[in-house]
């Protein structure tokens, strides 16, 4: 009885072994279920590498534009004035010779050597509203058409040791035109655009 017992006992050990073997083979095939369909899921998606000391993803740096782009093109007009002095403090300069860089969109630069110093600055055309004049008041007296002549502009200037200079000028063309200019040390200049 006892040799029954255990072999009743390994009948049943052997049917619970083929019964878990059977279940085990089925688990592991549903288990494969999820992962394939965990993978197929994830095929769409991308990996973000991430930044291990902060936790948060790298910045992504943006794609590669691979369309020709022509140059572009300079529509600066490079003009020259030539200043011609008016009084006592400008005479010790001399005629000077100015560079305006217009960038065809009422803005520009503005420079000037005045006595070994470089004056650089802005040149601004200005409307119908802008107190335009006092520069040529200041600079040729009382000036009664002063603003009635074409487009009219200002342009100021400052050098590294402080020199500064205002002008106002009027441009009857593209490249011609007449201004006047006043420096921080009182000089005075006429200005003549155009070659």
């Amino acid at each position: 009885m006892v040799g029954d017992v255990h072999q009743t006992a390994g009948v049943n050990s052997l049917e619970e072994i083929s019964v878990k073997k059977s279940a085990c083979l089925t688990l592991r095939r549903l288990t494969w279920i999820p992962v394939l369909s965990t993978a197929a899921l994830l095929s769409a998606c991308y990996v973000v590498p991430v930044n291990p000391q902060t936790g948060q993803p790298y910045p992504m740096q943006p794609p590669v534009n691979t369309a020709v782009v022509p140059p572009p093109v300079n529509l600066n007009v490079i003009l020259q004035a030539k200043l011609y002095p008016l009084n006592t403090q400008a005479t010790k300069a001399g005629a000077l010779i100015a560079t305006a860089s217009d960038f065809q969109n009422g803005r520009g630069v503005f420079a000037v050597n005045f006595m070994g110093e470089t004056l650089q600055g802005d040149a601004s055309r200005v409307g119908a509203n802008y107190p335009f004049g006092r520069i040529y008041r200041e600079v040729l007296g009382s000036v009664a058409d002063v603003g009635k002549g074409g487009r009219r502009g200002i342009a100021n200037a400052i050098g590294p040791n402080g020199t500064s200079m205002q002008c106002e000028y009027q441009m009857t063309s593209n490249d011609i035109g007449t201004g006047v200019c006043l420096l921080s040390n009182g000089a005075k200049y006429q200005m003549h655009f155009g070659s």
